[in-house]
C-alpha cells in the first residue's frame, strides 16, 4: 500500500520484466519482423513498420483497458465483502 501511495506502484512497468516466455516471444517476432523486412521494397518496409506499431498501439490500448476493468471489478468485490460483512456484525 506504501508504494501505491508513494507512486513507485506502476503497472505497465512490470508487465514484461518478469516473464521469460514473454521475453522469448518478443524476441521471436522481432527475428521474423526482422526476416520479412529484408525481402521487402523500401516503401514496403515502411507500410510493415507502420503496420506492427498499430498492433503495438492496440495492444497498449487492450492492456490498459483490462487492468482498468480487472482493478474495478477487484474493488467492487472487496465493497462487496465489506458489505456483507457488515450485515454479519449486526
Amino acid at each position: 500500500m506504501r508504494d501505491f501511495y508513494n507512486g513507485r506502484l506502476i503497472p505497465c512497468d512490470w508487465r514484461t520484466h518478469k516473464n521469460d516466455e514473454l521475453h522469448r516471444l518478443v524476441r521471436e517476432i522481432d527475428e521474423e519482423e526482422k526476416y520479412f523486412a529484408s525481402k521487402m521494397s523500401a516503401d514496403d518496409c515502411e507500410r510493415f513498420k507502420k503496420l506492427s506499431n498499430l498492433y503495438s498501439v492496440l495492444s497498449d490500448s487492450e492492456e490498459r483497458e483490462i487492468f482498468v476493468y480487472s482493478f474495478t471489478l477487484g474493488a467492487r468485490m472487496i465493497l462487496d465483502i465489506l458489505d456483507e460483512a457488515e450485515k454479519m456484525e449486526l
